[in-house]
């Protein structure tokens, strides 16, 4: 592990860090919500606009460092936390800082969380948004170029809502994923080499599926974009994984079956790295630099499109 990883794992050895079998959901969430993490995310600078919108039921926040009124580029964002936890409000810095890096109007989105909306309820929330950016690019001062990104399991709902974007005849720029969950079968070499001690265990992985999936078709690819019968057509992708995460193989087999299938890809693995590090940039020099790694591609894709 990097030094900084390794401090990290000391302090806090697990993503829950409690006994599965007596969690108290109610209770990890509000301590999740003042984790103590707040400064760690990164600063919130003051933008020109944030405002808070629904999409149908969705509630999402838009954010714009642009001051001026023409229309932008778009990022959809959606926040990791294992379809369990999370929100756009403890995702505000890293919102803000996307927008600021890559000049595009951010849309960070609150989609539903299990195990109170099992699955496909956040997949369907994704794509509402995504469906509705198209259909109302004027609303999100959107140019019609949109970009979807997200981490950990938002990266898994950045991915499904991208070939659904592809199998509705609807052009992404770009797909960012990281460490996504691609694959719910946990079956992968870095599950096992990496199962405990490493900030999110495998068995904690297993809850949070159980708590999405709820007895679902692990093969299907609302759920598990990796088995998706055909790669063709997807929009040009990042992938970001860590290299001392569980999630770290499936990320990397699915820019590889990308690649395969003639999609324009970068992977780029940051060595020593956990999970988790992208969104704390506090704790890990390597969150500014996978940052400004992810902000250049998405400008590639959205500004030269």
């Amino acid at each position: 592990m990097h030094p900084q990883a390794a401090a990290f794992v000391a302090r806090y050895p697990s993503d829950l860090n409690t006994d599965l079998s007596v969690l108290d959901l109610d209770a990890i969430r509000e301590m999740r919500a003042h984790d103590g993490f707040a400064l760690q995310r990164g600063p919130r600078p003051r933008l020109p606009l944030v405002r808070d919108e629904f999409v149908e039921h969705v509630p999402v926040r838009i954010y714009r460092a642009d001051p001026g009124q023409e229309a932008l580029p778009v990022v959809v964002y959606f926040h990791g936390g294992g379809w369990v936890f999370g929100s756009v409000r403890r995702n505000d810095a890293l919102a803000r800082d996307l927008a600021i890096r890559t000049g595009a109007v951010v849309v960070s989105v609150d989609y539903r969380l299990a195990p109170e909306h099992p699955f496909p309820a956040a997949a369907e929330d994704a794509w509402s948004v995504v469906r509705d950016l198209f259909a109302r690019p004027a609303f999100y001062q959107c140019n019609g170029t949109v970009a979807v990104m997200g981490d950990s399991a938002g990266g898994n709902l950045a991915a499904v809502a991208a070939w659904q974007a592809r199998d509705a005849g609807l052009t992404l720029a770009h797909q960012v994923l990281v460490y996504p969950i691609t694959d719910v079968a946990m079956d992968t070499p870095s599950y096992r080499h990496f199962a405990s001690g490493f900030g999110l265990d495998a068995e904690e992985m297993a809850w949070f599926v159980r708590q999405y999936a709820a007895g679902a078709d692990p093969a299907d690819p609302r759920l598990s974009p990796l088995r998706l019968a055909s790669f063709a057509g997807l929009p040009p992708a990042t992938v970001v994984t860590a290299e001392c995460d569980v999630l770290r193989d499936e990320g990397e087999a699915y820019g590889t079956r990308l690649a395969q299938a003639g999609v324009p890809v970068e992977v780029r693995r940051f060595n020593g790295a956990v999970h988790s590090f992208f969104a704390l940039p506090g704790f890990f020099d390597q969150a500014a630099q996978a940052r400004e790694y992810v902000a250049d591609r998405l400008k590639g894709a959205l500004w030269d499109s």
